[in-house]
């Protein structure tokens, strides 16, 4: 059985499968994806999102974003224009950056959709906790690419999948909202085709550079 990546099109095989759950994983970028029949309905995805508990006042939450909201205090100034994409109900990158002044936009498709953000250019871009939401990466990575300045950064966050995982045992895939999951490859990969000069993977964190 083989399906086609959604991110570069290539020939991907059964990586994992269990009663309730099938993912491929792409021959060539290494990306690992949910079986497309096992996708959530737009109705579905939208109630999990609305089920997650984000308060933006909460210590911990704010701790948790810290890698990408200290990189953005660091590279970039309140003058610098930013885009929170996928911001979710509980935007707490947004509210942490506000918090300093800084000049930063909310767009998602559920929550805050405002298409007309999407038409404008930014020094920075933020995906927290966001780009394994992506059914169609492809797309959505080619818009990011295309919404960013020269010199400018996109910061994502999202847990990287390594062999030392224990795939079955690993709780990131028991999400139904997480439908494509990276490798360190998956990253270089996005890197290199997108065009992007540069990418520093720090744990959780992933920086492209223009």
């Amino acid at each position: 059985m083989s399906k086609n990546c959604p991110l570069c099109n290539n020939i991907s095989t059964v990586f994992y499968k269990n009663i309730k759950q099938l993912y491929f994983q792409c021959n060539n970028c290494k990306g690992i994806f949910i079986d497309s029949n096992l996708v959530l309905s737009k109705e579905y995805e939208k109630l999990r999102y609305e089920e997650h508990n984000n308060d933006v006042e909460d210590v911990k939450y704010q701790e948790f974003v810290s890698p990408i909201t200290k990189s953005i205090i660091k590279d970039f100034t309140p003058n610098d224009k930013g885009l929170d994409f996928g911001a979710g109900t509980g935007p707490v990158v947004s509210k942490i950056l506000i918090d300093n002044k800084f000049n930063i936009q909310l767009y998602d498709p559920y929550f805050h959709n405002y298409p007309n953000l999407l038409k404008e250019k930014y020094n920075y871009i933020v995906c927290c906790e966001v780009i394994e939401h992506f059914n169609n990466p492809d797309k959505e990575f080619f818009l990011l690419k295309s919404l960013l300045l020269p010199e400018s950064k996109l910061f994502c966050m999202t847990d990287i999948y390594n062999d030392s995982i224990d795939f079955n045992a690993w709780y990131y895939k028991n999400d139904a909202t997480h439908v494509f999951i990276y490798c360190e490859e998956t990253i270089l990969w996005i890197k290199k085709n997108y065009g992007f000069s540069d990418v520093i993977i720090d744990g959780r964190l992933v920086i492209f550079s223009v």
